[in-house]
């Protein structure tokens, strides 16, 4: 069990190089008021004078100190191997002065100023940066325990207003680790009822499990008055117990008074106001206690801290590995393998080709995969790629084009004035063909603007599949080679942009240039050759009804008064037997259609109708086809020879192949991370099942 407390140091020590808090370590941590004694608590366990002291807040910064218990046995190992002093009985070491010993514990509380002013200021400040202070001695017990700042309430010196805030989110930070073991601190001269130390673990370990109490200063206890109930559990029970303790005093600490007859003093001050009590408090059962506590709880910790180490690496190892290895590195290790180390040859870099050529083949088979629907990362929250593609072809532009009407924008009169000004000075006996023709080229054209409009989207999508697959890691890594890329294929996707648009409008005028009226789903012309072939009688009769009831086309029409009329002349100017013609109208006239001009618009807004439908159908099917071959296929298939031939060029190489500063930083970060774990693992796989119990 002994065995445990110093694997838990040797992982303190590796994941404080590091700085990382992914770890959660059983430690011991004090709480307590500002002034309520944790310092000289601390003190007490060390047997030695090292902690700053003074009026107000003097602990700062959170110092994790661990008590190494030193053998002669292994004290004779450290003066050969870690630079020990001969002479030394105790000694200390910080973490941020590696190499150091520190055998005048003065000098430990001096560097624990000078550290914490360095991050802190010198004017109060705080700071969540802890100390790390590792003390051996033949005289401790093996523990490890984390000093916090006491809590306040009313700001000092720089403090800000907010420091009770920012002194319990420090505690909560630390005590809230499931592994920790909360040591809360009260002075015996306060009412329990009121410790604060006491209320923040209770809200860190509402069960009770890992908080043990430590009630300071008896000795200032009112006459009259004892801790007896306070320390049995009667006031405030706490699971794992209460223990009483005498500090030094102020005037003591001015006199140097040593530790250990403050210690004797403490176990004859309790022998004479506690007899029951005596054995089960005082700073030597602290320590036992303390250490017994710490050790079940490594116990209890180690087998699920294995995992969750082993689980991390595998993390981290996956992490750095995505972040590939940084190119001087590679480099060099070519360059040594050849035997051109320091010759001063300027030689072209072994591997960034061959890494260029990877990166670009990568970037190139995920834009294909995307198009074709194979890629191994498939978007579930949107469309993308092929899919959005296909949702523009069967979606959006079969809806635009649905949307243009066969008669939108064609009105009867328009229809009108088409026959007749295709039939010239002679009164048309049949329906002009020329008139057809005009009108439904003119609807047609209209098929041309959402044919357009659909190579811009599927364009749109391309350019955005470039954005996707630019989320690669190698894309992240390299910026100025992801910049080219983008650069590259936006160039190649803007050269095939205008060649796509004229062949969709080159499909319009291809149904603009030959009206097929044999066309086999033309079938509307069989029936219009039907209507115009209707008895010349009918006809007549029908001609002869209209006559009646409309009368003369020029006396009962809408046109205007001749100007020559007799209502508009003055009397006697002209005879009634003159007749002058009106002026000829610009447009036809608006009146009711007689039944030929009624049959005649009927059949050509027929024939309008029924053969744009079928031109609307084949531009439906040829423009998809045309923005696949001419724009989408074409790009899938030339992208990875334009990528080469733009960007593997070797003066290029270092510019593209620099790498992001950010990236650099983070795949740091995870070696050292991975280093640390990989450490950790080993340390815990030391520990032999037999410790565990």
């Amino acid at each position: 069990m002994e065995a445990l407390i110093p694997v838990l140091n040797k992982l303190q020590d590796v994941f404080s190089t590091v700085g990382s808090d992914t770890i959660q370590l059983p430690q011991i941590v004090v709480v307590g008021t500002q002034s309520s004694g944790k310092s000289s608590v601390l003190e007490s366990l060390v047997g030695r004078d090292f902690l700053p002291r003074g009026a107000g807040i003097v602990t700062r910064r959170p110092l994790v100190l661990q008590l190494v218990h030193v053998s002669p046995q292994d004290k004779s190992r450290m003066v050969g191997e870690e630079g020990v002093p001969r002479d030394a009985e105790e000694w200390g070491k910080f973490l941020h002065a590696k190499g150091k010993v520190y055998t005048d514990f003065q000098e430990i509380r001096r560097e624990i100023e000078n550290e914490t002013d360095r991050i802190s200021g010198t004017n109060k400040g705080i700071s969540h940066d802890p100390i790390h202070l590792r003390i051996f001695s033949p005289q401790v017990v093996t523990l490890t325990c984390v000093d916090l700042p006491g809590i306040t309430k009313v700001p000092v010196g720089d403090q800000p207003e907010d420091i009770e805030t920012q002194i319990r989110d420090i505690v909560l930070r630390y005590i809230s680790n499931p592994n920790s073991i909360i040591l809360a601190v009260t002075a015996a001269n306060t009412d329990l009822a009121t410790s604060e130390a006491l209320k923040m673990a209770k809200e860190a370990d509402p069960e009770g499990r890992r908080t043990l109490a430590v009630l300071t200063k008896l000795d200032l206890m009112d006459q009259g008055t004892d801790a007896v109930d306070v320390l049995l559990g009667r006031v405030i029970p706490v699971k794992l117990g209460i223990i009483g303790l005498v500090n030094r005093s102020q005037l003591d600490i001015k006199n140097n008074k040593p530790i250990d007859e403050a210690v004797k003093d403490e176990a004859s001050f309790l022998q004479k106001r506690y007899p029951s009590l005596a054995s089960r408090n005082g700073t030597p059962y602290l320590a036992k206690t303390l250490n017994r506590l710490l050790m079940h709880h490594i116990r209890e910790c180690l087998p699920e801290l294995k995992t969750r180490v082993n689980v991390l690496a595998s993390q981290f190892q996956s992490l750095l590995n995505s972040f590939g290895e940084p190119i001087e590195d590679k480099m060099e290790m070519e360059m040594e393998r050849r035997g051109l180390g320091d010759v001063g040859v300027n030689v072209e870099r072994p591997d960034c080709g061959k890494l260029l050529l990877q990166i670009i083949t990568k970037f190139a088979s995920a834009y294909c995969c995307t198009i074709e629907g194979t890629s191994k990362n498939i978007e579930t929250t949107e469309l993308c790629g092929g899919a959005r593609i296909c949702y523009i072809f069967h979606e959006t532009f079969s809806k635009a084009l649905e949307s243009v009407g066969p008669l939108e924008g064609l009105t009867t009169l328009d229809i009108l004035t088409a026959i007749r000004n295709a039939t010239g000075p002679r009164p048309a006996l049949f329906v002009p063909e020329v008139s057809f023709e005009l009108l439904v080229k003119r609807q047609i054209k209209r098929l041309e603007e959402p044919g357009l409009r659909c190579v811009e989207l599927v364009h749109e999508e391309l350019q955005r599949i470039i954005q996707y697959c630019g989320t690669q890691q190698e894309m992240l890594r390299f910026p100025k080679l992801h910049e080219r890329i983008v650069d590259v294929v936006t160039t190649l996707l803007r050269k095939r942009l205008p060649v796509t648009n004229c062949m969709v409008e080159n499909l319009v005028c291809i149904e603009l240039a030959y009206i097929n009226t044999k066309h086999p789903d033309f079938t509307e012309v069989q029936l219009i050759h039907k209507t115009l072939t209707e008895p010349l009688e009918d006809f007549k009769k029908k001609e002869q009804r209209t006559d009646i009831k409309e009368g003369s086309a020029f006396n009962a029409g809408p046109y205007p008064t001749p100007l020559g009329s007799p209502q508009n002349t003055p009397h006697g100017m002209l005879q009634r037997g003159v007749n002058l013609l009106p002026e000829v109208p610009t447009q036809t006239p608006i009146k009711k259609l007689s039944p030929k001009e009624q049959r005649d618009c009927d059949v050509i807004e027929r024939l309008i109708k029924s053969y744009f439908l079928i031109v609307r159908k084949n531009i439906q099917d040829s423009v998809p086809k045309a923005i696949m071959h001419f724009l989408v296929n074409n790009v899938r298939d030339n992208l990875q020879s334009e990528l080469v031939s733009a960007l593997y060029k070797t003066v290029e190489f270092e510019l593209l192949l620099s790498e992001s500063p950010h990236i650099a930083a983070r795949r740091k970060e995870a070696s050292e991370m991975l280093q640390a774990l990989q450490r950790a693992s080993q340390i815990i796989g030391e520990v032999r099942e037999t410790h565990l119990w």
